[in-house]
């Protein structure tokens, strides 16, 4: 049954929500994991959603934290150059293009070179305010990056609307105080306000004070 919320600003998330990448993801992960004996499946359940570097420290708690960030820029470097398979989530490119005249922002782990090339090879405009790698000190599941948006915008958080798929990131965006919309079949189990399948199931209706979202 549809449900409509009201907002004032949507704040998305890039890798799951808007693009898919994960094909990409996984492989360089995994592959990056086999040197250190990791458990793939223990591999896979920590690097959605965050910084590299953060799931380095995640997966080996005891190695010098400066060879996780010099890792991490090898990795994005190797990420931002292999797009193949990158697609856009269904519906992407129609909810960007119905908010943009109204509040919204990209909020990412990705830097910006990895985010530039992933939204141009799904055919995706990357909106005007984007908060990526290089603009928080703290990755998800830290709210730092989705407050930082409502505060560019100039909208309390209870007045965003969070588009998330990763459990890092949709702990963000409730520890932000915001209503999480959880994309994809695992996000509801991550403990999102709501949840779609993908993104044609939303649609956006302006409003004297904001817009509402429309979803099922």
């Amino acid at each position: 049954m549809p449900q409509t919320i009201h907002a004032r600003a949507v704040l998305l998330d890039m890798d799951g929500t808007l693009v898919d990448s994960t094909a990409v993801v996984e492989r360089l992960w995994l592959e990056w994991a086999e040197p250190h004996g990791l458990d793939p499946a223990h591999v896979l359940s920590v690097v959605h959603g965050r910084q590299g570097h953060q799931s380095m420290a995640i997966m080996l708690p005891d190695r010098d934290h400066a060879i996780n960030l010099r890792e991490n820029d090898q990795m994005l470097v190797r990420e931002s150059g292999d797009v193949d398979g990158v697609v856009e989530i269904a519906g992407a490119g129609e909810l960007l293009a119905a908010l943009r005249e109204l509040p919204h922002a990209i909020v990412t782990s990705a830097n910006v070179p990895l985010m530039t090339a992933r939204m141009k090879a799904a055919g995706l405009t990357v909106p005007a305010l984007a908060i990526t790698a290089e603009s928080v000190t703290d990755s998800k599941p830290h709210p730092e990056g989705f407050l930082k948006a409502a505060a560019t915008l100039g909208i309390e958080p209870g007045d965003c609307v969070v588009f998330e798929d990763s459990e890092a990131g949709v702990q963000a965006g409730l520890a932000a105080g915001m209503r999480v919309i959880g994309v994809g079949a695992h996000a509801a189990s991550h403990g999102a306000t709501y949840s779609v399948a993908d993104l044609t199931r939303v649609s956006v209706e302006t409003d004297d004070d904001g817009f509402r979202l429309t979803f099922a």
